[in-house]
């Protein structure tokens, strides 16, 4: 094949024997350290990770392989010419993956390497295909790519670079990667135009196998990431499912229910959370929250904080200065993070309810079918300003009064005010509930089934004493 050279470009000179010679000893060098990682993680195949692992290393290893001939190909110099060549390549080595084409404008000729015939599966006997005929062996989808690089390349003299898939006459899909530039004459017009053609089958394989092992390590991360969050969850909320009543000991005067809603759009878990607890004067603590974001990190977050409301409600912290302790503790962490809650004491004796919050919707008291929200004192988002203040407000509460405390979200596709108000809305169907549970199957069959992007929390309190 007559060498492709533009007539305005001389050639090149090849590299000298000792420099290809000490750059395939490296590459020898890489492979025999990549083949040692590649034995190193071997298993039985259960770990996502572990089969990522040793896909990469198989494609590392196949590319360093066609490195080697590469070299060595450049070290020995061209082929022999067909005439004098002895039997062709086998199959799976590089030469037999890499084949030469050239195609004469002004004859209409093309000469092909023997390399060629094999990888596009042709009788070496057989007339090389002309360009309007190698379409024919491309698949359908593909044409179209192939004449455009073709028509760039003659026409605009761009070079060739892309990949296209052929079927051999057996049936047999291959991916074969075209370089390639025309060969100008004295006057500068296109004469013909040569290709190197190379069959990178098992080269695009490997890379699908180590997109796939990569993808199931993922989804494999993300589905342990999400049990994890799933069980701190579980493991932090207030045992109690269903109904309960506080206190445990002598008169009961608070019916309790609650219920998170996971997202519907997203598998994983946020930082709300509810709270429910019989303090040691004898006054309940009621509380809602969330914090921002989601994940393993952020249910780790929102169990330190719910375990921080708890052991400060239980020292007789009174919720103002609650959510300023929690402020500065959100304000340390080493990762910061926002948040939002409503922090409750219930003293039973005298049903007086004090309360605070931190950006959080407000409590929504129902009282004989009709609903209010608590007018609230002032507090900003937890971990949003250092040494905040937090207010603290007081209701007096009746028997039969109904308290529903939630976080953002519990009505879905909606912003707060209209939320609040579609939840007022449920006043007087609330008003003919008996306890707190049947409250709760309320609101979740009214707003439960709607597509949420995010988890949601309510938490419903009923005076009965």
């Amino acid at each position: 094949m007559p060498p492709h050279l533009s007539a305005d470009r001389p050639a090149a000179q090849p590299p000298g024997r000792g420099s290809v010679d000490a750059l395939i000893s490296q590459a020898r060098r890489l492979k025999g350290d990549v083949d040692a990682v590649r034995r190193d993680t071997q298993s039985d195949g259960s770990d996502p990770q572990e089969r990522w692992q040793r896909a990469l290393c198989d494609l590392a290893l196949h590319q360093l392989d066609d490195l080697d001939e590469h070299l060595g190909q450049l070290r020995d110099g061209p082929l022999p010419s067909p005439a004098a060549t002895p039997p062709p390549p086998e199959r799976d080595s590089l030469l037999s993956r890499v084949g030469s084409a050239e195609w004469n404008l002004l004859t209409d000729e093309a000469s092909w390497s023997g390399e060629l015939f094999q990888i596009l599966g042709r009788d070496p006997a057989a007339a090389p295909l002309t360009l309007d005929e190698l379409p024919s062996v491309v698949l359908d989808e593909d044409r179209r790519r192939l004449t455009a690089m073709v028509t760039d390349c003659l026409v605009d003299a761009k070079p060739i670079d892309g990949e296209f898939r052929i079927v051999r006459p057996d049936g047999e899909a291959r991916t074969v990667h075209m370089m390639g530039e025309p060969v100008l004459d004295s006057d500068g017009s296109t004469s013909s135009m040569w290709a190197v053609l190379r069959d990178v089958s098992e080269l695009r394989r490997s890379q699908r196998a180590v997109s796939e092992t990569r993808d199931s390590l993922q989804r494999h991360r993300a589905h342990t990431e999400h049990r994890l969050a799933v069980e701190l969850q579980e493991a932090v909320l207030p045992p109690w499912r269903g109904s309960l009543r506080l206190p445990h000991q002598g008169p009961q005067t608070l019916d309790l229910a609650a219920r998170c809603l996971r997202s519907s759009t997203s598998a994983m878990i946020g930082g709300d959370w509810y709270d429910a607890l019989e303090l040691a004067d004898g006054e309940t603590l009621l509380s809602v929250g969330d914090l921002t974001g989601h994940g393993v990190a952020v249910a780790s977050g929102m169990a330190a904080l719910l375990g921080a409301v708890r052991g400060m409600a239980m020292a007789g912290t009174q919720p103002g200065q609650l959510m300023s302790w929690l402020n500065q503790l959100l304000d340390a962490t080493v990762q910061p993070a926002l948040g939002s809650a409503v922090c409750c004491r219930y003293r039973p004796d005298t049903r007086t309810l004090t309360w605070a919050q931190a950006g959080h919707p407000a409590p929504l008291l129902f009282r004989d079918g009709t609903g209010r929200r608590l007018i609230a004192p002032d507090g900003v988002l937890l971990g949003a300003t250092p040494g905040a203040v937090y207010a603290q407000a007081e209701e007096t509460l009746e028997v039969g009064d109904l308290l529903v405390l939630h976080t953002d979200g519990l009505v879905p596709g909606h912003n707060p005010v209209d939320s609040v108000n579609l939840l007022l809305d449920l006043g007087p169907r609330l008003g003919e509930t008996d306890t707190a549970q049947d409250c709760v199957r309320l609101v979740v069959d009214e707003f439960g089934e709607s597509e949420r992007e995010g988890d949601a929390c309510v938490l419903v309190a009923r005076v009965t004493y």
